[in-house]
């Protein structure tokens, strides 16, 4: 496969994956692909499990195994900044080159959820890989989505080349907040991961490389017309699907968004780090 075959492949690999999701449905999904609950109404759902009233003091509440919880949001460490953006500008130099990206690095992350889980299941615990992005500063959100609308249209090396620029600045992101999207949930069929985080939103997510790191979080999901969001997490949704659009092409909906809200972090680097934890800081013994 030549370099420019490749770039415009991943152009079409966003809507063929949605549209391969699709046939399980198709073929024998829809009936057990739920829960006992029902989040749905006039399909939009709104997730009642988490309170962000306190966010502009920096804690957020959670309904957790039943009980409600408040936490202080919390920035990852300078050492998993320092590796993100590394990592980040190496996997797009590789994509530049032609070389397929593998599944390792702060891209692909496994979240794990618990507490509600499907019919189709005798368990609650899943874990799932999402594509991780980050979430620029709130003060950053409309000039990065206007920047994306301004050069949506360039070639797909420009492209990268400005996604690139953006990684050079570690400062330009919140690092207190990892991103993704629920690309499949609909009221005709939930992911194990959307219903568990609608109902009970601790979540954890582990990156495979080395060094390893965990971050332990709040999830929120957020539908494209809930209106109760913070303007901040409106602004996510649309930033979150402009750059996903950004890198494999149009979409003919618009997606949930999965905002991650950090917690805790722990290095599970083998053979140094052991499952440290390292956000907040261990007090000194």
């Amino acid at each position: 496969m030549t370099r420019r075959s490749f770039l415009k492949a991943i152009g079409f690999a966003g809507p063929l994956i949605v549209f391969l999701g699709k046939i399980p449905r198709l073929l024998w999904g829809g009936k057990l692909e739920h829960s006992e609950m029902n989040f749905w109404e006039n399909k939009k759902f709104f997730q009642k499990s988490v309170d962000m009233s306190g966010y502009a003091k920096g804690v957020i509440k959670a309904k957790i195994d039943g009980a409600w919880n408040e936490y202080p949001i919390r920035s990852a460490s300078k050492e998993f900044i320092d590796w993100n953006v590394k990592k980040r500008q190496e996997f797009i130099d590789a994509i530049k080159t032609g070389e397929m990206p593998g599944f390792g690095g702060p891209h692909s992350g496994a979240v794990a959820t618990y507490g509600l889980g499907r019919k189709d299941s005798s368990f609650t615990l899943n874990n799932a890989i999402k594509g991780i992005g980050l979430a620029p500063k709130d003060e950053n959100l409309d000039k990065t989505i206007k920047l994306l609308k301004d050069t949506y249209n360039k070639t797909m090396p420009e492209k990268m080349d400005i996604l690139k620029s953006l990684y050079t600045d570690p400062e330009y992101f919140d690092w207190r907040k990892q991103t993704s999207l629920e690309l499949y949930s609909t009221p005709d069929f939930e992911t194990h991961t959307f219903l568990n985080i609608m109902e009970n939103p601790i979540s954890t997510i582990v990156f495979l490389d080395i060094p390893s790191y965990e971050l332990r979080a709040i999830g929120r999901v957020v539908h494209p017309d809930d209106n109760t969001a913070l303007e901040s997490e409106k602004k996510l949704l649309e930033f979150v699907n402009l750059a996903h659009e950004y890198m494999h092409g149009k979409f003919s909906k618009v997606f949930p968004l999965l905002l991650f809200y950090i917690v805790e972090e722990f290095d599970n680097t083998p053979g140094s780090k052991l499952g440290i934890r390292t956000v907040p800081e261990r007090p000194v013994e």
